[in-house]
């Protein structure tokens, strides 16, 4: 895409935009722990950490975003059970950190594990996703990390195709058709990119 960068985190002043993003992508996935979708975003926005991703810029504007989980933290980790309990109250809040459970991954000291690839609907099919994956892998590489980690719903085959294409391959597939009325799909695969030594 022309006029364009990718840099890793970003400034404070784009939290809303990104945390709007990120809700077009994946509100579906929370609307079961957090019914609103202005609670959901203002939740993201200041839950966001901006270090633990990679993001495309283009004419200033945050258009694509890669996040990522290590050992040392997460784009997601400020979601915390105390932040919940302060913006939902108590019972909604427990509700929501019971519900965002089922999403918790946890990584091994030398895995970095993908915590959502979004691209604004009007850039996509430029190739963006891609550069972003490819940010993040390179990354994971000059960071001495063993592998990168993912989990692709069933329900997405543009993201799979994407990952097979950049070498990620499948580990396991886990079927829960009884909980899609709670987190909006019904099964989901585990794909590995492999780091090469040397």
């Amino acid at each position: 895409m022309d006029n364009s960068m990718i840099q890793q985190g970003w400034h404070a002043s784009h939290a809303l935009a990104v945390a709007s993003l990120y809700e077009n992508a994946f509100g579906h996935k929370f609307k079961a722990a957090i019914p609103s979708k202005a609670q959901r975003i203002h939740l993201l926005a200041e839950s966001f950490n901006p270090d633990f991703s990679f993001v495309v810029i283009a004419n200033e504007k945050i258009v694509g975003i890669a996040g990522y989980q290590t050992a040392q933290g997460s784009l997601t980790g400020g979601i915390t059970l105390k932040r919940l309990w302060r913006v939902l109250g108590f019972w909604r809040g427990t509700w929501a950190a019971l519900v965002l459970s089922l999403f918790e991954r946890k990584p091994d000291p030398k895995e970095l594990i993908m915590d959502g690839i979004v691209v604004d609907p009007a850039c996509r099919g430029q190739g963006l996703g891609s550069e972003l994956l490819s940010h993040i892998i390179t990354y994971a590489r000059e960071n001495q990390y063993q592998k990168v980690r993912l989990d692709v719903i069933d329900s997405n085959p543009r993201a799979r195709k994407l990952y097979d294409e950049k070498g990620f391959h499948p580990v396991r597939t886990d079927r829960f058709p009884y909980l899609k009325w709670l987190v909006g799909f019904s099964g989901s695969t585990t794909m590995v990119y492999e780091i090469q030594s040397g």
